[in-house]
């Protein structure tokens, strides 16, 4: 996740520097092919160079623009799991009788449903990434649930199977009535529906034909405007191509990141962020002091 307003030059140019490499090659072939063969090659208007350019800018500005989409709808995602896990915890801590509400330690209702859902967050936003979802889950749950859901597949479904498990007992005790029981079934029912969303956006995979459309314009358009320089600027034609590729370059390789918002890279959603912040949320309604967070890193991203 982006933390400072600046953005390193180097990092930007590091992700293209490829293709900028075979821009090169292909400007420098030119150059040295229109000096040997200058006089056969034919004569191209700087009209059609302008015309794909411009195709260009429409096909980048529209995959641009569904790239964000994806990523503001998981940023969407996101803030509803942060709202519904407190939710579902302020829920219990009003449902509750005082007799449960006031239970200590790991095994206490309140706690246990506290940390599972801590939990939940960490787990459901590493397995978006990729990472292993039960790293770092031993703090917040008990060995039993913790041992029970290590040979699950789903590890986020495993917990919020937990999560229904414990309410069903609380309702069977009496410990809440109907409608209570609902209204938390409610909650627990919008978690299973962001997860479902998320791994969604994850799993459908935007189209590669459409990436390798918008580069086949882009070296089509660099050819075409080499020709069309064949006797005006010379030796500077160089430079000129790289300047006008980088760019090209430069907004398809965002639109290409912001498309997989859970890819672990600078572009992500923030999922480790957001489910500390529920960790602190969640931490002030047990009444615990809010934890230690890790210190902000010196570099210009966190992941």
């Amino acid at each position: 996740m982006l933390l400072n307003k600046s953005f390193p030059i180097g990092y930007i140019f590091k992700h293209i520097r490829a293709d900028v490499v075979r821009v090169l090659l292909i400007s420098i072939f030119f150059h040295l092919l229109k000096l040997a063969l200058g006089a056969y090659l034919p004569l191209i208007p700087l009209q059609l160079p302008a015309i794909l350019g411009s195709l260009i800018s429409l096909l980048l500005a529209f995959k641009t623009s569904q790239s964000y989409d994806r990523w503001w709808e998981a940023r969407k995602i996101w803030g509803a799991i942060v709202n519904d896990s407190r939710t579902l915890v302020l829920q219990a801590r009003t449902f509750l009788p005082d007799a449960y509400r006031q239970q200590a330690g790991p095994g206490a209702p309140l706690p246990a449903l506290a940390y599972r859902q801590m939990a939940w967050c960490y787990c459901l936003g590493q397995r978006l990434r990729g990472l292993d979802p039960m790293a770092g889950l031993g703090a917040y749950l008990t060995p039993p649930e913790h041992a029970s859901i290590l040979p699950q597949a789903h590890k986020p479904l495993a917990l919020l199977t937990l999560h229904a498990d414990q309410l069903r007992d609380l309702y069977q005790q009496g410990a809440l009535n109907a409608y209570q029981q609902v209204q938390l079934d409610a909650t627990l029912t919008r978690l299973a529906d962001a997860m479902g969303q998320a791994e969604r956006i994850k799993t459908t995979v935007f189209p590669v034909s459409y990436r390798l459309l918008v580069y086949s314009f882009i070296y089509l358009f660099l050819m075409t405007l080499s020709l069309g320089l064949v006797k005006t600027i010379g030796l500077w034609e160089v430079p000129v191509l790289l300047t006008m590729s980088s760019s090209f370059f430069l907004l398809e390789r965002t639109a290409r990141y912001l498309q997989d918002p859970f890819s672990n890279k600078p572009t992500d959603t923030p999922v480790t962020s957001l489910a500390r912040t529920v960790e602190v949320n969640l931490r002030q309604l047990l009444g615990e002091p809010a934890p230690v967070m890790p210190a902000v890193p010196e570099t210009f991203y966190r992941m």
